[in-house]
C-alpha cells in the first residue's frame, strides 16, 4: 500500500508532528485495517510504529481513495498524556485467538451441595372428648 503525505506540520508545544495523508487502496478492494495504515504511515515518515497514532481514516464514497490524519510523537509517554484513551486502545493489536482445532478446557467449579431439609414443625392434634 502506498501512502502519499499531503501535509506535515510540526507542533512543538505538544511535541508531535501532525500529518495528513492519502492512500489509494484500489488493488486491495476494501478499506485496509487501521493497523496497516499505521505501519504504512510510519514507513513513509521513517518513524517507529509505536509512536504513530492514526486519528481519522475515511474512504471517500464510491472511490478507493482514503484520507486520514495521524500524529507522530517523540515518545510513547507524551502520546499517552495527550491522546484520548480510545485512540490509544485502537492502536493496540488484537489478542490472538486460539486455533479452531484446539479447544480450551473450561473448568467448572463444583456444584454446591443441596440444602439440608429442615425438620417440619409437628402438627398439634386436638383430642375431641366423647360424651
Amino acid at each position: 500500500m502506498k501512502i502519499e503525505i499531503v501535509s506535515k506540520k510540526e507542533n512543538p508545544l505538544l511535541m508531535r508532528t501532525e500529518v495528513q495523508f492519502r492512500t489509494n487502496h484500489g488493488e486491495a478492494g476494501s478499506t485496509p485495517p487501521r493497523l496497516e495504515i499505521r505501519s504504512a504511515v510510519a514507513d513513509a515518515l521513517k518513524a517507529p510504529v509505536d509512536l504513530v497514532f492514526v486519528k481519522r481514516f475515511v474512504t471517500r464514497t464510491g472511490t478507493s481513495v482514503a484520507l486520514g490524519t495521524a500524529n507522530v510523537y517523540g515518545s510513547v509517554e507524551q502520546a499517552k498524556l495527550i491522546e484520548p484513551d480510545y485512540i490509544v486502545k485502537r492502536m493496540v493489536p488484537p489478542v490472538e485467538k486460539p486455533e479452531e482445532g484446539k479447544k480450551e478446557e473450561v473448568v467448572k467449579p463444583p456444584a454446591p451441595p443441596p440444602p439440608a431439609e429442615a425438620p417440619k414443625p409437628k402438627e398439634e392434634t386436638k383430642e375431641v372428648e366423647k360424651k
